[in-house]
């Protein structure tokens, strides 16, 4: 594509982003299915520039006033990803002596707000939790996340599908922390590959293939992940319990849980039920109070650690709007948590670095259930042969009661969970 056609597409899509009605994702695979003669390489060009758009949004917001022309051209001139020699061949020379000005002013020489591009509410609680350790974290929320693969343990080895990706010319590294875990460069076409294909590999953070880690389900258990999804964990789930037992994976969202049955098909589990509930009270959930061994409840959160891959959240989410959430995290582990049996384990997590949905919410629950006995988490993990256990978490007496990920630590989305086994 011609230069300024390629800008002016990635103009239009910036200024659909920018409108906030809907998440990013979701705006950009609209438009790619209503613009399928857009080729890879445009249709990278266009993703990358929204993102970078989202990420410095705050920044960008400073520099275009200084242009001209429509501000979503502007965004996307600031924003464009690709190379600059390419990029000034498209703008006419006004444009071109501002996007030089604006590449020659130095960081440091910029408000905070403007370098590290987060909303002043969210701020003051990071600050407050990392202290000095603030401008590493919001560094790390401006770059791109790592791809993270989980190996299904149920038919194969992470060193044997790691050898297998290096033959298709994809280098991997194993994951630091997580045993099923692989990092990849970049953003390879891995649909097409036979390990893809026959259910090998799944795309999963590797702080998310902590979580059912961490919920450690055996053999022939009956399991439940309360808050499925698209069913990732689930998945690693059922790898754990070795396709035995009994794994329900509940949904308020049937089409979420549709997500899963495709993947659930390359898995090759045969232990896994989803169903669809209508909210935390269905009287499926009631039929199976007091029978289960084991809960992972990944609650419905503002998704703030998860900001290097969905930066649009943090301009799409607001303090009214985490209020709002916390009154439903509490009564989605209160309800869950009766499905425990006496000796089983509950685990609460969120892809949050707010305490709000966090530490608050499980100590409130424990306080209000004498029958669930805090676990401490790092101990949990270091018994599970996890490398560096203790550095991923943090509270209570030891230091290590509660799994605490945050991307300028531990290069994974930024999680919470708390573990509980009922007496």
């Amino acid at each position: 594509m011609h230069p300024k056609a390629l800008l002016d597409t990635t103009a239009e899509l910036v200024g659909l982003v920018l409108k906030f009605d809907h998440p990013a994702d979701a705006v950009v695979s609209r438009y790619f299915r209503e613009h399928r003669e857009l080729g890879p390489r445009e249709r990278a060009t266009l993703a990358e520039t929204v993102y970078n758009v989202l990420r410095n949004k705050l920044r960008y917001d400073h520099f275009s006033p200084s242009g001209s022309g429509p501000k979503e051209r502007r965004m996307a001139i600031l924003g464009f990803h690709g190379p600059r020699d390419f990029l000034h061949s498209a703008l006419n020379p006004v444009e071109s002596n501002w996007l030089k000005a604006c590449d020659a002013i130095k960081p440091d020489d910029l408000l905070e707000r403007h370098r590290h591009n987060l909303p002043e509410w969210l701020v003051g609680p990071l600050k407050a939790q990392v202290g000095d350790e603030f401008w590493p974290l919001a560094e790390s929320m401006l770059k791109t996340a790592p791809l993270d693969l989980r190996v299904n343990a149920l038919n194969d080895k992470r060193a044997d599908v790691r050898a297998e990706l290096k033959q298709a010319g994809i280098p991997a590294t194993p994951t630091p922390y997580s045993p099923w875990g692989l990092r990849i460069d970049g953003k390879p076409p891995l649909t097409k590959l036979d390990a893809f294909t026959r259910g090998a590999i799944e795309v999963q953070d590797e702080g998310s293939q902590l979580l059912a880690l961490l919920l450690d389900a055996k053999r022939g258990e009956m399991v439940v992940d309360f808050c499925a999804g698209a069913g990732g964990k689930t998945l690693a789930i059922g790898a754990c319990m070795r396709n035995t037992g009994r794994l329900y994976a509940f949904d308020v969202s049937a089409h979420r849980l549709d997500a899963l049955k495709p993947r659930l098909a390359r898995s090759k589990l045969s232990n896994v039920h989803p169903a669809a509930i209508a909210h935390e009270r269905d009287d499926r959930v009631k039929r199976l109070a007091g029978k289960i061994d084991r809960v992972l409840i990944d609650a419905p959160c503002s998704g703030l650690g998860t900001l290097r891959r969905n930066p649009d959240l943090k301009w799409r989410q607001s303090p009214q709007g985490v209020e709002e959430l916390t009154a439903k995290q509490a009564a989605i582990l209160q309800s869950a948590s009766r499905l425990v049996k006496s000796g089983g384990r509950l685990v609460y997590a969120t892809c949050s670095v707010l305490p709000q949905e966090n530490e608050a919410i499980a100590e409130a629950f424990g306080a209000a259930n004498p029958d669930f006995e805090i676990q401490d988490a790092g101990e949990l993990l270091a018994a599970l042969k996890v490398e560096g256990a203790a550095r991923m978490c943090s509270g209570g007496d030891t230091g290590t009661r509660y799994l605490r990920l945050w991307p300028h630590r531990h290069d994974t989305d930024g999680f919470f969970a708390a573990v509980w086994k009922r007496k």
